[in-house]
C-alpha cells in the first residue's frame, strides 16, 4: 500500500483569513516502510510574511521572491501524491491551505477520505499525554536533535517514523504471518517410502569413557555428594 506523509509551512493560520502555503513536504511509505522518494518545494506567497510566522519557520519574503507561485507548480504535486492516502499531523490544518490552494487556482479538491490525522491516531493510542511531533518523537525515541526550526520536509520525515510507530511499529511490514500461513509443511522422512530409515542411535559410554569418568571422581577430595547433611 502507498501513502503519502506530508506537512506545510504557511503564513498563518488561516487561509480564509489570507495565508498562504509556503513550502510542502512529502514522503513516501510503501507498507508503511519508507522508499527513500520524496517531494518538496516552496511557493511564493504572493503576500508579505508575518514575523510569527518567520519566527517558526525561517522562510523570509527575500527567500521565497524567485519561488514559483503554487498554481505554476501544482501538477508535480499532484503528480507525485497521485491518489494515494495523505498521512499528516493535525491533518485538518494541512487540507484546509492544500484545498486552499487547489481551489484558488481551479483545481480539483483533495478529497478528504484520503485523509489519515496522526494527531487524532495519538489520543486515540495514548489519552491524556502530549500530542505535539516532539513529544511523539520523544516517546518513539526518534532522534529530532537537527530540528532547530519547522520545515516541511523534515517534519514530514520525522511525522513518517512516528506514523509507523503509531501503527505498531516497523515489523508491520515484513508480511511474515501471512506467508506462513499458506505454506503448508513438506513431508517428513518418516512419510516417504522411498526413503530408508536408519536405526535409531544409541548414545552410551563405553567402558574406557567410565573408567576415565570413575578416575576423575576419586580424584576429588571432598566431593560435595559425600558431605553429611546432618554437618
Amino acid at each position: 500500500m502507498r501513502e503519502i506523509v506530508f506537512d506545510t509551512e504557511t503564513t498563518g493560520l488561516s487561509f480564509q483569513g489570507g495565508d498562504r502555503m509556503v513550502e510542502i513536504g512529502c514522503v513516501e511509505l510503501i507498507n508503511r516502510v519508507e522508499t527513500g522518494r520524496t517531494f518538496h518545494a516552496y511557493y511564493h506567497p504572493e503576500r508579505d510574511m508575518p514575523a510569527e510566522a518567520f519566527a517558526v519557520h525561517g522562510l523570509s519574503s527575500v527567500f521565497l521572491g524567485d519561488k514559483p507561485l503554487f498554481a505554476a507548480a501544482v501538477d508535480e504535486l499532484l503528480e507525485f501524491i497521485a491518489d494515494a492516502p495523505l498521512v499528516a499531523h493535525n491533518a485538518g490544518f494541512d487540507f484546509s491551505f492544500l484545498n486552499g490552494e487547489m481551489r484558488r487556482c481551479g483545481r480539483p479538491l483533495v478529497c478528504t477520505t484520503r485523509m489519515v490525522d496522526t494527531l487524532q491516531l495519538a489520543r486515540s493510542r495514548h489519552p491524556g499525554a502530549k500530542h505535539s511531533l516532539d513529544a511523539l518523537c520523544s516517546r518513539f525515541g526518534i532522534d529530532r536533535s537537527h530540528r532547530v526550526l519547522h520545515g516541511a520536509l523534515l517534519d514530514a520525515q520525522l511525522l513518517a517514523q512516528v506514523y509507523v510507530e503509531l501503527m505498531g511499529g516497523r515489523q508491520i511490514g515484513l508480511g511474515l504471518v501471512a506467508d506462513a500461513a499458506i505454506v503448508a509443511p513438506s513431508a517428513t522422512r518418516r512419510d516417504r517410502a522411498d526413503v530408508p530409515m536408519r536405526p535409531s542411535r544409541v548414545f552410551r559410554a563405553s567402558p574406557t569413557e567410565l573408567a576415565a569418568h570413575a578416575a576423575f571422581l576419586q580424584g576429588i577430595d571432598i566431593p560435595l555428594w559425600g558431605v553429611d547433611a546432618s554437618h
